[in-house]
């Protein structure tokens, strides 16, 4: 069973502020570049497997680690960023503006609610996590390298500490307040150790990162 690295992508123009439409094709940023150079260094050895969402920003934040280990055989899984704004609500705008809407939706709290075409409930985030746990639990790679994103890592995380959830009203707010408790800055890394019915998770790591990088 694998030791998997839960990597969130590194900077990208949302994350810097910038205007953004469709949440699929955000790129990185220059200083995302220089942070995708740095996770790349943080391997000691080639991953086995590299996994990256369908989103351009793990895509270009992987790609520095798949050219140091090339050729490494690399996949595209499901654990896309947890959209829950309809992105034609949210055209060319900013994090800071889209924030009322993000407040709102998290007041409604209403597990099963989509808010449109292209958003997810967050039931569905949830089944997509227990999906991608039941994956990994069936690997047999010895290092799988993840490029994935802030809350659904933090899905993931959340998930392995309780267990089991059973979605409701009480645990979405219970999920929004672990992340407002527990930030994984870009290019922050996450080892779960998936070993004979156990998980062993560490800190998050993110001494690979120059000291600008790591808030």
């Amino acid at each position: 069973m694998p030791v998997v690295w839960f990597i969130r992508h590194a900077e990208s123009q949302a994350n810097a502020g910038q205007r953004t439409s469709d949440p699929a094709q955000i790129e990185l940023t220059p200083d995302g570049e220089e942070q995708a150079r740095h996770i790349a260094s943080a391997f000691t050895q080639a991953p086995a497997l590299i996994v990256t969402s369908p989103y351009v920003r793990t895509k270009q934040t992987a790609l520095f680690t798949q050219q140091r280990f090339s050729p490494v055989k690399r996949e595209e899984w499901p654990i896309q960023e947890f959209t829950y704004l309809a992105p034609a609500r949210c055209v060319n705008m900013t994090a800071s503006e889209r924030r009322p809407l993000a407040a709102a939706y998290w007041q409604r709290n209403d597990p099963a609610y989509v808010d449109g075409i292209g958003a997810e409930s967050f039931a569905g985030l949830m089944h997509r996590v227990e999906e991608l746990l039941n994956r990994l639990w069936a690997r047999s790679e010895e290092q799988i390298a993840i490029f994935s994103h802030g809350q659904f890592i933090r899905a993931v995380i959340w998930r392995l500490w309780r267990d089991r959830i059973q979605v409701s009203g009480d645990t979405m707010k219970e999920f929004r307040s672990f992340l407002e408790l527990f930030p994984l800055p870009n290019g922050a890394i996450i080892q779960v150790n998936f070993s004979e019915g156990e998980v062993w998770l560490s800190q998050v790591i993110t001494s690979h990162l120059t000291a600008e990088f790591r808030t």
